[in-house]
Order: C-alpha cells, then sequence, then structure tokens
C-alpha cells in the first residue's frame, strides 16, 4: 500500500506554473541514450507528444472544475495568515529533503543555512508554524530536489512527460520525484487514511495561492500544451542553474 501511495502521491499537483523552453524535433525517437540525455542538446523529442496533450486537457479540466475552485473555497473561509503557517510547517517538515540535496550538490553554506533554518523554526517558530528564521534572523531558504541535483551534474532532462494530476515533468524530474518521496517524513509516521488527508490538506492549501498564476498563464497561451512545456521546462532549467 505505501508503494501505491507513494504512486498517488507523484501524481498530485503542484508545480503547475511551472517551467521550460520549448524545442522542435525533426530526429529519430532514440538515437542514443547519451543524445537523449545530453544537456547541450539544442533539440528535444517529444515522443510522447499525443499523450501528453491529451493528458494536458485532462489536467486542465480538472484543475479548472475542481482543483482550482475547492482551492479558491478553501481561501474564502481560511484565513491567509493561517494559510501561510500551514505553508511553512510542510516547509519545515520537507527539510531532509532539502538537507540531502543541498549537501549531495556540495552547497555546504546552503545547507548550513537550512539547518539552522529548521533548527529555529522548529523551536521557536513552534514546529515550523512561523518563519522566524528568515523573518528575524533574515536566514535564506534554498529550495532543492533531486531532479535539480542530477541536473547540477550534467543528467539532461530527457523527454518532456505530462503527469496525471501533477502536470509537466520529464524523466529525469520524474525519476528526481520518485527518489524525493523517500524523504517524506509523512510515509513512515502516518497510516493511508492519514497521508490522503494530510497531502489533501497540504495540496489544497499551495494551490489556494496559485490559482491566478494558473489563470494568468492559460491567458497568454495561444496553445496551453506548447505554453506550458516552454515554461516548464525554462523554470527548470532556471533553478539547476542556481
Amino acid at each position: 500500500m505505501r508503494l501505491l501511495f507513494m504512486f498517488i502521491f507523484m501524481f498530485n499537483l503542484t508545480l503547475i506554473a511551472q517551467n521550460t523552453q520549448s524545442y522542435e524535433t525533426d530526429t529519430e525517437l532514440f538515437d542514443s541514450f547519451e543524445e537523449e540525455f545530453d544537456t547541450n542538446q539544442t533539440e528535444k523529442s517529444d515522443p510522447l507528444k499525443s499523450y501528453n496533450i491529451v493528458m494536458t486537457k485532462y489536467n486542465d479540466m480538472f484543475y479548472t472544475n475542481i482543483f482550482f475552485p475547492v482551492a479558491r473555497g478553501y481561501s474564502s473561509v481560511v484565513s491567509q495568515d493561517i494559510r501561510v503557517g500551514i505553508s511553512n510547517f510542510f516547509y519545515n517538515l520537507k527539510f531532509p529533503l532539502r538537507f540531502v540535496n543541498n549537501l549531495a550538490q556540495l552547497k555546504l553554506k546552503n545547507t548550513l543555512e537550512e539547518t539552522e533554518g529548521f533548527l529555529i523554526n522548529s523551536t521557536i517558530g513552534m514546529a515550523g508554524l512561523f518563519d522566524i528564521a528568515q523573518k528575524s534572523f533574515k536566514i535564506k531558504k534554498h529550495n532543492e530536489d533531486f531532479g535539480q541535483t542530477l541536473g547540477f551534474y550534467g543528467v539532461g532532462s530527457g523527454f518532456y512527460v505530462v503527469l496525471p494530476f501533477f502536470g509537466p515533468s520529464n524523466v529525469r524530474d520524474t525519476f528526481g520525484l520518485i527518489f524525493d518521496t523517500t524523504f517524506d517524513p509523512t510515509i513512515y509516521y502516518l497510516d493511508n487514511e492519514e497521508m490522503i488527508v494530510t497531502k489533501t490538506l497540504y495540496y489544497t492549501n499551495e494551490a489556494s495561492f496559485k490559482s491566478k498564476e494558473y489563470e494568468l498563464l492559460k491567458q497568454d497561451a495561444v496553445e496551453l500544451y506548447p505554453q506550458l512545456q516552454d515554461f516548464y521546462e525554462q523554470h527548470r532549467e532556471s533553478e539547476i542553474k542556481k
């Protein structure tokens, strides 16, 4: 059941307004493994394009008709201060993930700052509900994941793929997302029902801050699929280069 839930969790939302650069391709599907994962390549294959277009439309219907309306209803009854506190709490809870990936990229100063922030917010900040580290001590946040770590070491993105509910991704980041779930404390301490409730709260709370971003992205899009693809890849590339 834990593996099943990890799979379902992988296919949840919040990267909606994220990333990337569009590339045309007339190359064959897999010329070689090196070419597919070469970070310097100027063209990308899109072997799942037909599937991706269908899944983009499916996700858009879900976001537009269910997810964001629920998130807006949630934000109308839960004050912004409370929602920010919930977001802070979950960010603090994900400290192990950030610690491992900052350390893996040999970003020692960032690792130290993340550790300091976690210790301060876990104590003075009441289990992370209040971001005392940033507000009072000016300690910066360094949100790194395993997909970024792979990119840092030169692993290319691979082909583009749209995940159900979760949205835009690629081969590298999908693999990274699976790895990242192993550093999620909730999968070890909560049963399946508690985890579903916790994840529903987390994603709904995060979406309450982002529904307008998605609407603006759609307004600017001539075609939604290439717009989301471009935005995702550009964003991820900028994160890796930080």
